[in-house]
């Protein structure tokens, strides 16, 4: 307790105090985000198994390697163009930024709806990233500028809760979409995220406090100059550990749920409703996109009072517990086959998302300096955007080697069934069980205590709790020159 207890920063208000002194810009800009959110979301969430799940009928059947290529590139562009969009947004002005990045995940959406060859849909999904990556920092940059050092904590959780509300609708939503089809979903989208529009016409204009005579060469070099911060830098570098594990959450937890987890258990004694359920070999199953809803649905319910309790605590400490949490949840939602343990695993997952994930844009957004605090949102995405760069191509290649049913249950074929190579990764499942006499329960059981493909998660917790030991020595470190912050 003598870190808690020396880190009150004078008394606190109560946090519906507080939440009444937020201006009428930061609700708008949070019920921007969330629509932004709930289509952005509405195609995440499902997009893993769009792009390489081997049985799904409609899907694209890229390899599990291709996928981790697509999002590899989509990491590099939608977090690496706020590094210099951050700063543009604070030169040109934050509606600006935010009018022009919503036109260009329009054509985004609309791209990835119409191309099914690798390239083409690829260059669909990295226009949507690009896109995205225009939109946060000007909605992150006004929203900075909208909160005080008392209402800072408060603020940044309801902003959380919120664009995890449009988070949790998505999945339904794509759900819903998907009833007809798969380019249906991202027209849906498309069409959401441009209701934004109309929440600009009665936005009101959050200056940024920042110079708007520099040009495009002087705001670049601006935007570089400032990176040079060796604590900046330092806690950069930590926290791309941090999104590398923190990411498979939505890259590889889905695939692995569809391959592997089976929650017919749940779907019986819960009476799980059909819109939440689908129908496969093993049974009626809960769909994965509900399972890993349940992040959002308890980050909607606890991140306000969550993020005022923790209020008291110095942020990098905060996200110290946030990180070894989240990676012991991540461990445990892909250890069984259980559907039970796997969603206490996603539970666990996001009660650790919620104590750093909101205090790491918190914590860069308070040691911003005034004028700049776009540039240092931007500067929020670098983590992310190494951290879920190399952890895609990591993921891609590991999950197609240990973890993927489909070539497990090829090589299962070759090493006991005498089948030769050549049989198509889409039939591997139905051959396998055709071969040896299996249904599919036993045959997913058979491969799982041959092949252990929960040992993949391994090197991603590994790395996540190196980076909270990394946040441990860092928050040592900084207090000298930080204090409470």
């Amino acid at each position: 307790m003598s870190e808690m207890s020396g880190v009150v920063r004078g008394e606190r208000e109560g946090m519906w105090q507080q939440l009444s002194k937020l201006p009428r810009a930061f609700w708008m800009l949070n019920v921007m985000e969330m629509i932004e959110r709930l289509a952005y979301y509405g195609v995440r969430v499902v997009i893993p198994i769009y792009i390489a799940q081997a049985d799904e009928v409609h899907g694209l059947h890229f390899t599990q390697a291709q996928k981790g290529q697509i999002f590899m590139l989509w990491a590099l562009v939608q977090t690496g163009v706020p590094i210099f969009s951050g700063g543009f947004a604070d030169r040109y002005g934050y509606k600006k930024t935010i009018a022009f990045s919503i036109a260009i995940k329009i054509i985004g959406y609309l791209l990835m709806a119409t191309q099914r060859e690798f390239w083409p849909f690829t260059i669909g999904c990295l226009v949507l990233a690009f896109g995205t990556a225009i939109f946060k920092p000007g909605v992150w940059g006004s929203l900075q500028r909208t909160l005080t050092e008392r209402t800072s904590s408060v603020g940044w959780g309801t902003f959380y809760m919120l664009v995890n509300v449009g988070g949790f609708l998505g999945p339904p939503l794509a759900h819903f979409l998907y009833g007809w089809s798969w380019p249906t979903v991202f027209f849906g989208c498309a069409a959401m995220v441009s209701l934004n529009f109309f929440m600009l016409l009665t936005y009101p204009t959050v200056d940024s406090g920042g110079g708007k005579t520099a040009g495009f060469l002087e705001t670049a070099t601006v935007t570089l100059s400032n990176l040079f911060n060796l604590r900046l830098i330092v806690f950069i570098l930590i926290m791309s550990g941090f999104w590398l594990m923190f990411m498979q959450l939505f890259d590889l937890l889905p695939n692995f749920i569809v391959d592997w987890v089976d929650s017919s258990a749940l779907v019986k004694s819960l009476h799980i409703p059909a819109m939440m359920t689908t129908q496969t070999a093993r049974g009626t199953m809960i769909t994965q996109e509900w399972m890993i809803n349940l992040d959002s649905f308890l980050i909607v319910l606890l991140v306000v009072w969550l993020s005022h309790l923790v209020s008291r605590m110095r942020r990098v400490t905060s996200i110290f517990l946030g990180i070894v949490i989240a990676s012991a949840g991540l461990l445990a939602a892909g250890f069984t086959m259980s559907g039970a343990a796997c969603l206490a695993g996603i539970a666990l997952f996001a009660v650790g998302e919620m104590l750093s994930s909101p205090k790491m844009n918190e914590y860069l957004g308070v040691i911003a300096p005034e004028g700049k605090k776009g540039l240092y949102m931007g500067y929020a995405n670098m983590p992310t955007a190494i951290g879920w760069a190399y952890g895609s191509f990591l993921a891609g290649d590991l999950y197609g080697k240990m973890g993927e049913k489909a070539g497990l249950a090829l090589r299962y074929l070759q090493e006991h069934g005498g089948v030769p190579a050549g049989v198509d990764r889409t039939n591997a499942m139905e051959t396998m069980q055709r071969t040896f006499g299996m249904d599919a329960s036993t045959a997913t059981t058979t491969l799982w205590n041959a092949y252990h493909p929960y040992q993949l998660w391994y090197p991603f917790v590994a790395v996540g709790l190196a980076s909270a030991v990394g946040t441990w020595l860092y928050a040592m470190w900084v207090k000298k020159a930080e204090g409470d912050i």
